[in-house]
């Protein structure tokens, strides 16, 4: 695991920043609007010596903190499992959490450093050599009880604070201890983190309460109790931490306390990784046995509970019973909402042909969810305009990804889409209708693989993958195959590094069991494919000892809450949704397919052939109701499965298809066809006839998605529509309020919609639950 810590007052110093002004010219713009003055000429040139003082300090330190923070995201396309920051720097860890915008957090430590630089007639000093018993004992025996501890930096290095009068008599009486060290008065104006700053706190106190504060994403660890924020104790810490003590020393514990940690300073400086280096040498990791039930922060989390990652047990010596209080945030893996950067997870599928639109994308990602692009099916130069139509509009770390889908008949093709993805610095890909693993699908893998300074491998491109079938959920679990990795070493496509680090991660980050759902399925059943894939999972985890725990999803079936609740106690860290997601006004297909499907049922849905996997039998789920594509396609499949060419067919039949199916002629067809597909499949045409055939009845298909998407009103009954019963599902679960309209319907509300819904049917069957066992 990782934590990201940020540095407090005293890292400050001229030229801080560097070209990070520039990079983020944004939000350096931004930063410059709300303090009124040059942020980036305070800190690279300091030309009023103003750098030094508490109400300009605490700004640039923030600024630079946040702007090193999205910089590391950038580079490594990846968050945190936690953070945690030292005074001021607890405000850039909120901020990485999601608490709030870069702009709100500098609103709030702007206030802060004004308020605590008006303290005066107050110093600091650190101690270091003695532990916080010694310096208490000290204090005691001198008549000191006006100081008070402010920091615990690391068991022998800590931070008195008090009046100046008072730090200055006592540090003879300090120098003069054998154990003492040294003895440094710190250049503060202020006490800061005593009782000294009571009214700094009381204004901040009123200043915070225009502030809402966000869901937290990534467990933030908080000075005054050194255990991760509550989501309703955010403003009252941010209070109590003016005049309370850093606990820096136990938060480090804790951390060490949770399993093999791994720290990382971002900011200014490396003080902070020089105190994590003394309290790892100085004492041991705290290690909570038993979950803590107080007034204060600890009582385990929903996830914790739902997910049973962990064992939970009451203290003995408390008289308390554990109540399970879930909330939308808490749901599935926070290690996937913090390796992606989600409030919620929850993740939209991307529908062929771009229905699952930019928009779409866009939609989620500013929810601080995550949708895919629908790339499937789209010319190259339609996915670019797309990417950088979302790149624009999701420049500040938001999340999202672009669809692959598997391209049997033209891997150069797939390739393609690959090399685009990877000149854009397109970071996850969701990958579907996988059979095995593609050179095209390795090759974005394992590009850009390195090795930290720890020896962890760092991926910079993430893969979800869709799977319904174990053989196929094998293949991603496993590393790359090694006859791939070593035709794309010989063809220079990687590098010897790539290649040698790719035999040590999976294909995947994430698997997603697809169960009955629209577009390519093999129509399983969740209950039967979640608990067989996740042993899976763990099975590969075991062979192959990877360092990142792989984490499944689900998908399929899933329109109301008590489907996503059925998932989640499944034991799927992250839910994907489809269907519902066609019938909005995000969705890039005509009003006339939203028009069909906002009536339809559960019932209202059959299996077809899949256009783009004809020859080879595999099925997608459609639309029925009111349209005749499911009948005559399946009819087209069992032509071709019956005869070998077109002059097989009995006249009758094959009349019936050109003049009621295509609307054209066969020969008509196959000009277009042979205009489509690339030389070599038109050569194979002409000399195998069932091949021919097979071009021209795929045609088919193309033409009918065509109709939906452009909503041609005289050809309605050969609209392919993919779609699974989720969508009746919703629609029932839906009726009677504005959301029945599919025009009232947006994607990041309905997720909102299902994930609050889904908590609080969670709640009310565990309160069942306990009433029906009391």
């Amino acid at each position: 695991m990782i934590t990201y810590i940020f540095p407090g007052q005293g890292s400050q110093s001229i030229g801080m920043g560097g070209t990070l002004f520039d990079e983020y010219k944004e939000l350096t713009d931004e930063a410059d609007d709300i303090l009124g003055y040059s942020i980036k000429e305070l800190c690279m040139e300091d030309p009023h010596s103003n750098l030094g003082q508490t109400q300009f300090t605490q700004p640039a330190l923030y600024i630079v903190n946040g702007l090193s923070y999205l910089r590391k995201i950038r580079e490594t396309g990846k968050k945190p499992d936690y953070v945690a920051g030292h005074s001021l720097g607890e405000y850039n860890a909120l901020f990485a959490a999601g608490a709030f915008s870069f702009g709100e957090g500098l609103k709030l430590v702007k206030k802060r450093g004004e308020l605590m630089s008006h303290a005066t007639r107050g110093g600091m000093a650190a101690v270091i050599g003695l532990n916080e018993e010694q310096i208490t004992d000290a204090l005691e025996q001198n008549n000191l009880q006006s100081i008070d501890i402010a920091n615990y930096n690391s068991p022998t290095q800590i931070v008195i604070s008090g009046l100046k009068t008072d730090i200055d008599c006592v540090k003879p009486i300090f120098e003069g201890i054998k154990d003492v060290q040294m003895f440094i008065v710190l250049k503060t104006s202020g006490a800061f983190h005593s009782r000294y700053m009571k009214e700094a706190k009381e204004e901040f106190a009123s200043f915070l309460n225009s502030f809402i504060f966000s869901e937290l994403t990534i467990p933030v660890i908080s000075n005054v109790h050194s255990r991760p924020y509550k989501q309703s104790d955010i403003k009252q810490n941010l209070i109590d931490q003016i005049t309370h003590p850093v606990k820096w020393t136990e938060s480090i514990r804790y951390l060490m306390g949770l399993g093999k940690m791994e720290f990382f300073e971002i900011g200014i400086g490396n003080v902070l990784t020089g105190l994590v280096r003394r309290i790892k040498k100085e004492t041991e990791p705290l290690v909570i046995k038993s979950i803590e039930i107080d007034n204060d922060h600890s009582v385990p989390t929903a996830a914790e509970i739902a997910s049973g990652s962990n064992v939970v047990k009451l203290d003995e010596a408390s008289q308390g019973r554990l109540t399970a209080e879930f909330d939308p945030s808490s749901l599935g893996s926070l290690e996937f909402k913090t390796d992606y950067n989600l409030k919620y997870a929850y993740v939209t599928g991307g529908m062929y042909r771009g229905i699952a639109s930019q928009e779409m994308v866009v939609k989620m990602g500013k929810a601080q969810m995550m949708g895919f692009f629908g790339s499937g099916g789209l010319a190259l130069s339609e996915v670019e305009a797309s990417i950088q139509y979302i790149q624009k509009e999701l420049s500040a770390g938001e999340a999202y990804g672009l669809n692959l889908l598997h391209n049997p008949s033209n891997p150069d093709m797939e390739e393609k889409t690959i090399d685009l993805f990877l000149a854009y610095g397109v970071k996850t890909v969701e990958a579907t209708a996988f059979f095995s693993v593609t050179p095209a699908l390795v090759k974005y893998r394992v590009k850009g693989l390195t090795r930290d300074q720890h020896g962890k491998i760092i991926a910079r491109n993430m893969i979800i993958a869709k799977v319904s079938r174990p053989e196929v959920a094998t293949a991603f679990l496993s590393p790359a195959p090694e006859r791939i990795i070593d035709k794309l070493l010989a063809e220079q496509k990687i590098t010897k590094v790539e290649a040698d680090l790719a035999k040590e991660i999976a294909m995947a980050d994430d698997i997603c069991v697809e169960a009955d759902s629209g577009g390519h399925t093999d129509g399983g059943v969740a209950y039967a494919l979640m608990p067989a894939m996740i042993k899976l999972r763990n099975e590969m985890m075991e062979k192959y000892q990877y360092h990142r725990k792989i984490r499944v999803g689900a998908a399929g079936g899933i329109g109301t809450p008590e489907a996503a609740a059925a998932a989640f106690i499944l034991g799927a860290d992250f839910i994907l949704t489809g269907s519902i997601n066609q019938c909005t006004v995000e969705a890039a297909t005509s009003a006339a397919v939203k028009d069909l499907l906002q009536q339809m049922n559960v019932q209202d849905t059959d299996y077809a052939p899949a256009g783009d996997m004809f020859e080879l039998g595999s099925k997608v789920q459609v639309l029925k109701k009111g349209v005749f594509f499911p009948a005559r396609a399946n009819k087209l499949y069992e032509l071709y499965r019956q005869y070998s060419s077109l002059d097989e067919i009995d006249e009758k039949t094959k009349l019936q298809i050109q003049e009621k199916y295509f609307k054209r002629s066969f020969e008509e067809v196959y000009k277009e066809v042979k205009s489509f597909y690339p030389a070599q499949e038109i050569e194979k045409a002409e000399r195998n006839p069932k091949h021919k055939m097979a071009l021209i009845f795929r045609w088919y298909f193309g033409y009918s998605s065509r109709l939906a998407l452009n909503g041609s009103e005289e050809s309605k009954v050969d609209y392919q529509i993919h779609c699974g019963p989720a969508l009746g599902a919703f629609n029932q679960f839906v009726k009677g309020t504005d959301l029945a309209n599919w025009k009232n319907r947006h994607v990041d509300e309905i997720a909102e919609k299902i994930m609050t819904e889904v908590a609080e049917l969670l709640n009310q069957r565990y309160h069942n639950l306990r009433l029906a066992n009391s």
